[in-house]
Order: C-alpha cells, then structure tokens, then sequence
C-alpha cells in the first residue's frame, strides 16, 4: 500500500507528535511549540537511536538560501524541545546530543500510520540507563504547576509581573543590608540567639542578588534556557524566599503584627508565582 507523506504519528512517553497537524501533544493537551522546533523534532522521531547530524537539519529545515544564523537558530530549537519535554542535555531522556555531529532520540518511539497502521519502531536505540532527575525536576514533579499546564496570558504582562517580583525582593535585600543595625535592634528583641539569625540575613541576601539580577535581566531579555535555569534553582530560590517571606517582620515597629503577618502570608505564594511565571513566558 503507498505511503501516504506527512500523516504519522508518533508516540513516546506521554507525548504525540502529529505530522498531519504540526502538534505536540501530551496526554491530549497541545503544547506551545514553534514551528521549526517542531520540524526537527519530528525529524528526530523519523529516525528513532539514529543520528541526526547538524548538516541534515540544515539542509531539511534550513536550506541553502535562508539567511539565519543556522548554530543558534538549531541550538534555540533544540533548547525549546527540551523545554517542552521537561528534558535536560546533562542527563537526557528524549534528546541526547552528540557534540558537534548532531542529535540521536533515544526514547522508544511507537509510529502510527495512516496508511500501514500503528507499529513500533525497530531502530530504536535501547533504552540508557536511568539516571537521576535535574534537581528542579526532583523537586517540583508532580507538586507543581508542569510547563504544559502553565496558562496563556501576553507576554508583556507576565513580564512586567515577574520583572517587578524581582524588584521587590532586590529591595528587601539592599534595604536590610543598608540598615543592618535596626535588623539586628528587631532581631534582638525576639530571640536570643540573634546573631545566627542577623549572618543569615547577610549570607541570603549576598546570593539573592545575582539571582535577582540574573532574573530581571532573564525576563527582560529572554535568553535561552532561562526556564531550564529557573527550574535548577528553585529549590534554592524557594528555601530563600521562605525565610525572606518573614521580612515585613522587620518593620513590626512601623506597620504592626497584623500587617506584618497578612504581608508574609502573600510572600509564601512569591516562590510559586515566580515559576509560574517564568513557564508562561519560556
């Protein structure tokens, strides 16, 4: 029976990827992915365990005439199918990198066609060996908002929402470093051991500002892997904002303890709210 082009489906994981319709979809859901990313996605899942190499992605995707910078148009492809997979190039579960040749898929691939029906693909590469997720995986898989659940909303908006967190807490750390003595007069006041607590607001804010200012530069810019970044520094970023969630505490002498407490019960959903955030725009 001929071939009908462009009509497979492939399955892998909880994912499909549809050639008729130029989908990704994870258990049903369709997921936001461009269309190039999408072409050398579906690239890939043709040739199951086998190399792909940059020079065939070129000439299939961007042939000889397109005036683009074909390195990081590929890198940014690849970096925004990652992202959609939830995959990671340190420890790959779908696409694995061969330096400076090419990109294998090594997950087991099931290919639907519409004119010979569903079959399992006899090229696949076994399957590697497990290994242990990312950190930011470990740690937010199955609690968490998942990037094919974060919702729609305009760039702009979401931006300028998560640029202004980020401000937020670069003040809350300038702020009590710039009068560190009044923190440690608060601290004093409420707890004995206050010295451990003052070298705590010392060490947090001397790492929270490169985060911060990483972060405001990575929502005004939008580099590559930004959200791959995020999610390796969540774990961080959360026990950090946790504590600085305390910080309207500090002002218990100029707005009370009912606002002081009203305010760090809205700074414990800050954390969630940032990687909400940052899957909405990356």
């Amino acid at each position: 029976m001929a071939h009908v082009p462009n009509s497979r489906l492939y399955r892998f994981g909880p994912f499909e990827a549809d050639e008729r319709t130029g989908e990704l979809r994870r258990q049903g859901r369709r997921l936001p992915v461009p269309s190039q990313p999408l072409q050398v996605l579906l690239l890939l899942l043709s040739r199951p365990g086998g190399l792909v190499t940059r020079a065939e992605l070129q000439q299939a995707i961007w042939p000889e005439g397109t005036f683009v910078d074909f390195d990081h148009s590929l890198n940014t492809a690849i970096n925004k199918i990652r992202d959609a997979l939830g995959d990671s190039a340190a420890s790959p579960k779908f696409v694995e990198t061969l330096a400076k040749r090419g990109y294998r898929f090594i997950a087991p691939v099931e290919v639907i066609d519409a004119a010979a029906g569903p079959q399992t693909s006899g090229t696949t590469a076994p399957p590697p060996a497990p290994t242990p997720p990312a950190a930011g995986e470990s740690f937010s898989e199955g609690l968490l908002t998942q990037p094919h659940e974060a919702p729609r909303a305009p760039h702009a908006l979401v931006r300028s929402l998560l640029l202004l967190l980020q401000v937020m807490y670069l003040c809350f750390y300038v702020i009590s470093l710039a009068r560190l003595k009044s923190v440690e007069h608060v601290v004093s006041a409420a707890v004995s051991s206050y010295v451990w607590v003052v070298v705590l607001v010392i060490v947090t804010a001397a790492v929270g500002i490169p985060i911060r200012l990483y972060l405001i530069s990575g929502a005004a810019f939008l580099p590559p892997g930004l959200r791959r970044n995020f999610l390796k520094l969540f774990p961080v970023i959360f026990l950090m904002d946790l504590l600085w969630a305390l910080a309207p505490f500090l002002l218990i002498g100029e707005i009370g303890f009912g606002l002081a407490l009203g305010s760090t019960a809205a700074l414990l959903y800050s954390p969630f709210a940032q990687r909400s955030l940052i899957l909405m725009i990356s």
